[in-house]
């Protein structure tokens, strides 16, 4: 079964501005079946997964486009750069926009390649696993911004249901279906990521010091990122971390949410919060073992936060556009949980596992007012059913409006 992708409507409309459009973003979150839906029979596919194809992509990159005539989708690019220079000098030949449809799984080496090869000549969306709103198959809707109107009700996502999702996660084979044995498969996901894309990055020569450090970055989700401790408990040398947390950004499994910084203030703090960006992988590689377990235990907080950025990350995302979100914490430990910067106004965002948040729980959004900078509705992200005005300026909202 197909479900809609958020990201369709923008594919079609903007697909045409340039020779190519590269989809990039994990494995297994559905690149290539959005683009096989949307290209039908009128292009030609062809996947760099095989060896053959692969091969002949590399070692003659023109007999290849001699071969598969655009227009062309391209699986898995990044196992051929070569072909860049070749998919450049064909568009500037033919002069046609969307003649090359390319995906990858690995941003890495990839995005060098492209910038050298088509800079200005493709564009770049990113994909994520299923939104919650994909997964329901509910309308698309804009990036989620906090508003003074009234949000949808919950429709049915209530406490159990939330930690359910989260538990599963949002990869479509897993998220849809489910018959299909969540453990298994994000064994599988790892075990091929590791093997895969880790490998080709990072040349790890010791797969379960990545393991562990894998997991210790998972235990952090939500958190303030301290490079040291994250070392520390992975047992690595400090500047690997750094190297192997970068590798976990580019291949879509980790976000960095960077610090609101403003010129008024020095006394705000300059780590970045790490955020997984599937929390049932975060689930799995922290051992948690039901949605039950996950919901009373000590990562419930941090779950239920890292769901909620995750779907806002995905609404910006898969509208095309960039995620213009940062937190707030100054040196007295004052923390916002996300803030929206959008058409130079701040709009704050709070997250609770609550049906009840109180007026207390945004104190720290008057901090804002201190800056400078204009400052729009709020919100605060809970497990109400419906919405619920809390101020004249900020209103609690249900984790599905998101």
């Amino acid at each position: 079964m197909y479900l809609n992708r958020t990201m369709e409507a923008f594919y079609l409309r903007t697909q045409g501005q340039f020779p190519a459009m590269l989809v990039t973003g994990p494995r297994q979150v559905g690149k290539t079946s959005m683009l096989k839906r949307l290209c039908g029979s009128e292009r030609t596919y062809v996947t760099l997964d095989d060896p053959e194809t692969c091969r002949l992509a590399k070692a003659d990159p023109g007999l290849f486009l001699q071969r598969f005539k655009p227009p062309l989708l391209i699986d898995e690019i990044q196992y051929a750069p070569e072909l860049l220079p070749f998919v450049k000098m064909a568009g500037d030949r033919e002069g046609q926009g969307g003649m090359f449809w390319l995906t990858g799984s690995q941003q890495f080496h990839l995005m060098k390649g492209v910038s050298e090869s088509l800079a200005g000549r493709v564009g770049i969306v990113n994909l994520l696993g299923l939104s919650r709103r994909e997964a329901d198959g509910a309308p698309a809707q804009p990036p989620f911004l906090p508003t003074l109107d009234t949000a949808p009700d919950a429709g049915g996502l209530d406490l159990q249901a939330l930690y359910r999702r989260a538990w599963r996660g949002s990869f479509p084979a897993i998220a849809t279906d489910d018959s299909k044995d969540r453990d298994l498969f994000y064994s599988s996901l790892v075990q091929t990521y590791l093997q895969r894309d880790v490998r080709d990055l990072a040349k790890v020569g010791d797969e379960m010091a990545f393991l562990r450090f894998l997991r210790a970055a998972a235990a952090r989700t939500g958190q303030l990122l301290c490079m040291a401790d994250l070392a520390r408990d992975a047992d690595i040398a400090q500047n690997t971390a750094k190297s192997w947390l970068s590798i976990l950004q580019a291949s879509g499994i980790v976000h960095l949410l960077e610090p609101f910084h403003c010129n008024l203030t020095l006394r705000l703090v300059k780590a970045p919060k790490l955020y997984f960006l599937d929390t049932g992988l975060c689930a799995y590689l922290t051992d948690w073992s039901t949605p039950e377990t996950l919901e009373a235990g000590a990562m419930a907080g941090a779950i239920f936060e890292t769901w909620c950025v995750a779907e806002i990350i995905k609404s910006y995302w898969h509208n095309g556009l960039r995620a213009p979100l940062h937190y707030y914490r100054d040196k007295d430990k004052k923390e916002i949980d996300l803030l929206i910067v959008r058409d130079g106004v701040l709009h704050p965002v709070e997250f609770k596992k609550s049906t009840n948040p109180k007026k207390d729980d945004v104190r720290h959004f008057a901090l804002l007012d201190k800056l400078g900078v204009p400052v729009g509705a709020g919100a605060v992200v809970c497990l109400r059913a419906t919405a619920l005005p809390l101020t004249d300026r900020i209103q609690a909202i249900p984790a599905a409006a998101l």
